[in-house]
């Protein structure tokens, strides 16, 4: 055998080993965990979320709790907004309020954006007051981002709140501090698009509320 050949030999022969070590440590790393999935049945058809556990921890753990104890069983999408968003998780059919939970910080600076089929915390005026309810969004609705140069701080919100407690009038000139969307619609979504066609309605000083219930029968982890 020639030195050429020796030479090729040689490579060959330490290729082969690369392959084999890299394939051996490829098979030492643990399979990526997937995200947590949920199904969401209704009177008006079932739907599937995959929720963005990563970004959205304290959300994704948060709402995980409420449906492992079965807390928006019975509860409505009680504001239906065709062109924008539908509400759910926090009232029953006589629209009484559902058991309140613990207010969560709220995660809307996690770069997930307020697309179509996206799950997001509704909430109060306060950055952190979204306990139980979600909506989901029906269209891109980029107003509802945190926008980093536009929205307010959890200081603002404290120098408002502080101005106010001393009487004095401090207002804000920022937006809103954004909605965290935590999930995603992965199947299912005709049955959004019919809850978005509800015909609503004005009722017990709530608005947007669909004429024919859409209740929430069940969700279950899968």
């Amino acid at each position: 055998m020639g030195r050429e050949s020796v030479s090729v030999m040689k490579r060959l022969v330490v290729c082969l080993l690369l392959l084999v070590a890299h394939a051996a440590g490829s098979s030492d790393l643990e399979p990526q965990e997937a995200n947590p999935q949920v199904l969401i049945k209704t009177n008006l058809g079932d739907m599937v979320v995959e929720l963005y556990e990563s970004e959205a921890p304290i959300t994704v753990a948060n709402f995980l709790a409420l449906v492992e104890s079965e807390a928006y069983k019975d509860t409505i999408f009680h504001r239906v907004i065709a062109g924008f968003m539908v509400q759910a998780g926090g009232h029953y059919l006589d629209l009484s309020e559902a058991p309140e939970v613990e207010n969560i910080f709220n995660e809307a600076a996690n770069g997930l954006k307020n697309r179509r089929g996206t799950l997001a915390m509704a909430r109060q005026n306060e950055i952190d007051s979204g306990s139980r309810q979600f909506f989901i969004n029906v269209v891109d609705n980029d107003n509802l981002d945190h926008n980093v140069k536009k929205s307010c701080t959890r200081e603002d919100e404290a120098s408002v709140r502080a101005a106010a407690e001393k009487g004095l009038r401090k207002p804000m000139r920022c937006k809103s501090f954004g909605y965290a969307v935590f999930g995603e619609v992965i199947d299912g979504m005709d049955v959004v698009d019919l809850i978005e066609l509800s015909e609503t309605q004005s009722i017990s000083g709530f608005d947007d509320v669909p004429v024919i219930p859409v209740v929430i029968l069940a969700m279950e982890r899968r």
